[in-house]
């Protein structure tokens, strides 16, 4: 979704859809170029979606999917969630303070480069002292700028084009949201994983 061509405003700064968009969403993908209300995809199990800001309480009770916010976010963000992943464009440093921490994890994104020398070295990937298991079983930057880039298709959003001709100095400014029941349920489907292919080799 994106606003009419006439548009000259600024789609961070400008409100396209309202309260509670996504709530639910089992699946499909969501592009929108502006901000959206309060209680963006809360209680989203499945879908993929990229958005431009969004009110207070985003991502609230979350369970899984795939949430990309390019610009701020209201207070009490990621409480409940205990499922799925976010990315948030902190441009400005201060997503923490807005974001409910109880059931969350602030990380860095993995970059590309870091997991493949990682691998190549033959080390067992980890991500600031934790085991490194990857959402959808991509590296981080592979699948945000991937979702980044559709979201620059799909709408012509000035704001996506903007850190994607900037990628190298915009990367670093994004903030993921981790869920710890997700990373823990993750690490467990990792070390089963690991177990049978052992038993298969053996």
């Amino acid at each position: 979704m994106r606003p009419n061509d006439a548009f000259r405003g600024d789609t961070p700064s400008n409100i396209i859809i309202g309260n509670t968009v996504l709530y639910g969403a089992i699946e499909g993908e969501a592009y929108f170029a502006g901000v959206a209300g309060e209680r963006f995809a809360v209680r989203n199990s499945g879908a993929t979606t990229v958005v431009e800001g969004v009110g207070d309480h985003g991502c609230e009770y979350m369970t899984g999917g795939t949430v990309v916010v390019l610009g701020m976010t209201g207070r009490n963000f990621a409480a409940g969630m205990s499922g799925g992943v976010a990315y948030i464009f902190d441009e400005e440093g201060s997503f923490e303070s807005r974001c409910n921490l109880a059931q969350v994890a602030l990380e860095p994104v993995e970059e590309e480069l870091a997991a493949r020398q990682g691998s190549d070295a033959g080390d067992e990937l980890e991500s600031h002292g934790k085991v490194d298991v990857r959402h959808l079983g991509l590296t981080d930057e592979v699948l945000l700028k991937g979702l980044i880039e559709k979201h620059a298709k799909y709408t012509g959003s000035l704001q996506a084009r903007k850190i994607l001709d900037n990628w190298t100095s915009s990367l670093p400014r994004f903030v993921k949201v981790m869920p710890h029941e997700y990373r823990r349920a993750l690490i467990e489907m990792a070390t089963k994983q690991a177990e049978i292919q052992k038993l298969e080799v053996a």
